[in-house]
């Protein structure tokens, strides 16, 4: 299939149009689910979305080496590429790892700082320059402060860049508020413009949008991932 076709027939372009049109430079997203549920695998298809529109794409992790990340990254193209009818696949492979970054860091030894010496160094040295980055590991929101999540959306604005992160659920005597979103999560809210919630239900994954840039009338599509290849579909 074309690749401009296949784009348009991505399930991702109807998960924009229920954010609003997407996330947007300089805005921040959160993914919400149990552990092992499917966040990574979520963020990585999204990120695969835009590698394929020729975007560049800065994965940062502070729980996995490069290898598992890139891994995952492969079979996410895969999957999609099956289901996508996608012509021209090696090219197409190629095409996203010239446009994809990946960093790791020791959780302990990150910080706003060596990202932005990082991003720096990349742009000066292979002129990347990120139009979406993810956060895996990062930011901790039970241990973050409100400079550190100000500081990220700080950076994405500099850098023209959406930026997505993520959080656990169902922790031991975790405080929610009425829509499911943790309390620990919840104290930033200003500063979070999309929140997603992953929750399972029999054979698939529901991908519930509990915020979207503050638009109180948030359209209801049954958006799922398919628990198997981790990719988006919708009903």
């Amino acid at each position: 299939m074309p690749l401009n076709k296949m784009i348009q027939r991505s399930p991702v372009r109807i998960f924009e149009k229920v954010i609003g049109g997407g996330l947007g430079a300089g805005n921040l997203g959160v993914t919400l689910s149990r552990p092992g549920v499917g966040k990574t695998g979520f963020l990585i298809g999204l990120a695969v979305d835009q590698l394929l529109q020729g975007k560049k794409v800065l994965y940062i992790s502070t729980k996995e080496p490069v290898d598992h990340i890139s891994t995952f990254f492969e079979e996410i193209f895969q999957s999609m590429s099956n289901v996508l009818e996608m012509d021209n696949v090696l090219q197409r492979q190629l095409e996203m790892e010239r446009n994809r970054q990946i960093l790791v860091y020791n959780r302990k030894l990150f910080s706003l700082e060596k990202l932005e010496k990082s991003v720096a160094f990349l742009k000066e040295t292979t002129g990347f320059e990120p139009d979406m980055v993810i956060l895996d590991g990062t930011p901790r929101f039970e241990n973050t402060e409100e400079w550190e999540v100000e500081g990220i959306k700080k950076l994405g604005a500099q850098w023209g860049a959406e930026i997505w992160t993520s959080s656990n659920t169902h922790r031991e005597d975790q405080e929610m508020d009425a829509r499911g979103v943790p309390r620990v999560v919840t104290r930033f809210e200003e500063h979070l413009n999309v929140i997603v919630a992953l929750c399972p239900d029999s054979e698939h994954i529901k991908v519930n949008t509990i915020k979207e840039h503050g638009n109180e009338d948030i359209p209801q599509v049954s958006l799922e991932l398919d628990p198997k290849t981790m990719l988006l579909r919708w009903r």
